[in-house]
């Protein structure tokens, strides 16, 4: 259960950690401490997702911009559904197959579903600020239907339903009216970008034409232009279950999308509906439907997934938004500059990828980034932070042992005051010779030992008195001065006056070691014992002495003060050696008490130590797997380079502020303290110090390729030939960001008629990474280079444009025809009943 426990416990600071590198990450991003400019686009921009397969997508691409472009706020997302948003994250196994079962098991009255309490008939609009989820109340197709004829049930119940239109219709226009709102953030309000989103085995996009055409039509009564681009995910790695019905679909929206791509496609449908019902046909002249038809893939063109899977293309699909709608102003401007840097041309890439015979073109990208690595380095800054204040907790002062004993309390001076409280302070000899006594003559006691002397005159008397009026006394006082804590709360008093004394020195100084307080207090309660033993013999001797042999006074012919004389001389000689064992069996007892209390501090003292430790090893942990996901080359020398830097920050801080500056009650304050109230609280004083300390010092603002040059080289020694230079380093960067740019899609190279490349840098325009992006291959290069210039020091990223390919060239297109012809052949109608004749024949 304890390692349950602590497993639990571990996980949650782990999931702290990753929050606080993660938050400062974000803040880089935001180029808040960096300086770094974020880029705007010019145009209003609307994203419009079909499908419930790309719901992820939507969050994934909103945040992507809301971090990267400064006007990102304003941008409104909208995603067509057919499900409740609800229900379908609770499904959790491939989202292939689960489309596929929603479909096909009878489910189809999740299309039914709404959010938000709107009228189902209409269908249903969730709304939270610059996200709207509309989901299409296609009702009318039957549970029962076999799922064969999917996609045109799809379509006929779209076209069959009033209410949905009109649904679609009402969502659209206050859409429309949300963009107006945001209008202040943009430069023009002329033009509209329209980036529509659909994966390309969703059942949904069998209605790309319609909700396509209705978007721009209700946008255009507000711009004086709409640019709509499609973006279609293709998956390739998912395809386990259900690659069966999701290729054959798939390549179904291909083959329709080829069509509507075609120079001669029109499109007429009643689809505006006004409040009265009324319906307004809307048409599509004689050209493609959309401006740009991006192919993205979970394969890259080596045939190697990428890693986080289709979602990923969320950066490649927010990166061409922004090439084709970045303003332009100034310094950032992206136009031809002292480096040769061409700007992005719309009309000049399309025309690129359009064949000899203007068959329509397809586009594809590939996008890398290379950034400071963030995350790791909040990481390992934290890291170092927190082992420079342990090994300052673990530090121990130069103390004598006199020193650590009166620190507890035990030194020789200290139990002495606690002993000497205990015993009676009256004389004890003079009240004892009150004691009533038996009518003995001197003679008959002379013959006697004093144990037999003591018993003849007093009986059992004098034990009686002793004992009630001197040891029960004690034993009361012991008990008082002896109650459980008491050496614990001495600790914690001299703590205030001694603050560098910690719970790693009571841990220390309470064990059973050598030169350890424990050990001191061990010897003591030994040398109590011999004393004890000692003085146990001495009265057992005394008490055998013969009451003839003492020394007192004696007089003639007086045998009572004789008598009276012996008297006195047996308690001088037996009841004060008495009190003076009783005083060693106390202090003894007391020892021992303090030796238990010792023990008991220890486990508390060592519990509180293991609990830093374990918060230490927990950093180390999460630091360094920080470091493992990010890339190899990027992420190396990290710990190193960052160890140093946390050492020179923190050397400078205290030179300015003092060495103690940590310990002020506005920054970590009482870490011991902080400690018994757990690791939770202590990470969270922590993080805060670093961030306000350390994370904004200046060695942490420098930029991302000075950082990667001064890490790679922080493990080189003085005269090491393997030393990186700028030149070696820039040839690195620019080769790795080349290699990981990869085109997102699998095509034939030695079908592809025509290939058409345009290559971008996106980086700090004071950059000499950039500047040397700019020129490398300068003679060589066949493809188009540019360079979009941002205020941003935090990193560099390479968009890689590819056109020119048709849809047959695509992998996935020659993998998908087996499967479209196999389910066309046993009765799957997988296109509408209009459409299925229109379709050209595939090739």
């Amino acid at each position: 259960m304890a390692a349950g426990m602590e497993f639990s416990s571990n996980n949650a600071l782990k999931r702290n950690l990753e929050k606080y590198a993660a938050q400062y990450a974000t803040e880089q991003e935001r180029q808040g401490s960096l300086g770094d400019g974020r880029s705007s686009i010019h145009y209003p921009a609307l994203f419009l997702f079909v499908g419930d397969q790309v719901a992820p997508a939507v969050s994934a691409v909103q945040e992507i911009n809301r971090l990267k472009w400064d006007n990102g706020e304003g941008v409104v997302y909208v995603q067509i559904g057919t499900e409740n948003q609800e229900h379908a994250r609770h499904r959790d196994h491939d989202p292939a197959q689960t489309k596929h079962d929603h479909y096909s098991d009878g489910a189809h009255s999740g299309y039914a579903r709404v959010n938000g309490g709107s009228d189902a008939r209409n269908g249903s609009t969730s709304d939270d600020g610059q996200v709207t989820r509309h989901v299409l109340p296609l009702s009318t197709i039957q549970t029962d239907r076999p799922s064969k004829t999917l996609r045109k049930d799809v379509h006929r119940s779209f076209h069959d339903s009033d209410q949905a239109l009109f649904g679609l219709n009402r969502t659209l226009r206050r859409v429309s009216n949300r963009i107006a709102e945001y209008g202040r953030l943009y430069s023009s309000f002329d033009r509209i970008y329209v980036n529509v989103v659909t994966r390309a085995d969703d059942p949904l996009n069998v209605l790309l034409p319609e909700l396509t055409k209705l978007t721009e039509t209700i946008l255009a009564q507000s711009f004086k232009s709409v640019q709509t681009d499609l973006h279609v995910l293709v998956s390739e790695m998912e395809q386990v279950d259900s690659f069966g019905y999701a290729s054959a679909a798939g390549l179904a929206f291909l083959r329709e999308l080829d069509y509507m791509q075609g120079l001669d496609y029109t499109f007429n449908g009643n689809l505006l509906v006004t409040e009265d019902g009324i319906s307004i046909p809307v048409t599509h002249p004689a050209s493609p439907l959309f401006d740009l038809v991006y192919i993205l893939s979970d394969k890259n063109e080596r045939g190697t997934g990428v890693p986080g899977g289709w979602i990923e293309n969320a950066e490649i699909i927010c990166r061409i938004c922004l090439l084709k709608n970045r303003k332009q102003d100034g310094d950032n401007s992206g136009s031809v500059t002292s480096t040769g840097a061409n700007t992005y041309n719309n009309t000049s890439f399309k025309n690129n990828i359009r064949t000899t015979s203007d068959q329509h073109g397809y586009a594809s990208a590939g996008f890398a980034e290379i950034r400071r690595p963030n995350k790791p380095i909040a990481l390992a800054v934290l890291y170092h932070l927190y082992r420079y204040l342990l090994e300052r907790m673990r530090q121990e002062p130069e103390w004598s042992i006199k020193d650590k004993l009166a620190f507890f309390g035990l030194d020789g001076a200290s139990v002495e005051r606690k002993v000497e409280g205990i015993l009676p302070d009256e004389d004890l000899v003079s009240g004892m010779s009150g004691i009533m006594t038996h009518n003995v003559s001197f003679s008959d006691l002379k013959p006697l030992s004093l144990r037999e002397a003591e018993r003849a005159l007093f009986g059992q008397g004098a034990e009686a008195y002793f004992r009630d009026n001197v040891v029960r006394l004690a034993e009361e006082r012991v008990r008082q001065r002896s109650t459980e804590g008491s050496l614990r709360r001495k600790a914690e008093q001299s703590r205030t006056e001694h603050p560098e004394v910690g719970y790693f020195q009571w841990a220390a100084w309470s064990d059973n070691g050598f030169g350890s307080v424990r050990e001191a207090l061990l010897g003591l309660i030994r040398d109590k014992s011999v004393q004890l033993e000692s003085a146990r013999a001495l009265l057992e001797q005394r008490q055998q002495e013969r009451a003839e042999d003492q020394s007192f006074k004696r007089a003639l012919f007086r045998d009572k003060q004789n008598v009276r004389n012996l008297i006195d001389c047996l308690l001088e000689r037996v009841y004060v050696p008495k009190v003076e064992l009783l005083r060693l069996e106390n202090e003894l007892q007391l020892l021992r008490v303090y030796d238990t209390e010792m023990e008991q501090l220890h486990t508390f003292s060592r519990s509180v130590t293991e609990t830093l430790a374990t918060l230490e090893r927990v950093l180390r942990e999460t630091a360094v797997e920080s470091i493992a996901a990010a890339d190899e080359y990027i992420g190396q020398n990290v710990m190193e380079y960052y160890g140093k830097v946390t050492e020179v920050l923190i050397a400078d801080l205290e030179a300015k502020r003092g060495r103690d500056v940590w310990f002020e009650d506005r920054y970590m304050g009482d870490m011991n303290r902080l400690a018994t109230e757990g690791n939770e609280r202590l990470l969270q004083r922590l993080m805060e110090v670093c961030h306000v300390m350390l994370l904004t010092a200046e060695p942490l603002r420098v930029p991302f390729e000075e950082e990667l040059l001064l890490r790679a080289n922080v493990t080189i020694t003085y005269g090491d030939k393997n030393v990186l230079t700028r030149d070696d380093l820039f040839r690195r960067l620019y080769r790795t960001l080349e290699e990981q740019a990869v085109v997102r899609v699998r095509v034939f190279d030695y079908t592809q008629e025509h290939r058409y490349e345009e290559k971008y840098f996106f980086g700090d325009h004071h950059s000499a990474f950039m500047d040397y992006a700019a020129h490398a291959e300068e003679t060589s290069r066949i493809y188009k280079l540019g360079v979009v210039y941002e205020e941003r020091s935090s990193g560099v990223e390479k968009l890689n444009l590819m056109g020119g390919f048709h849809l047959e060239d695509l992998m996935v297109y020659r993998n998908g025809r087996v499967y479209y012809d196999s389910y066309t052949e046993n009765g799957y109608e997988l296109h509408p009943s209009d459409l299925a004749e229109k379709l050209s024949p595939m090739r």
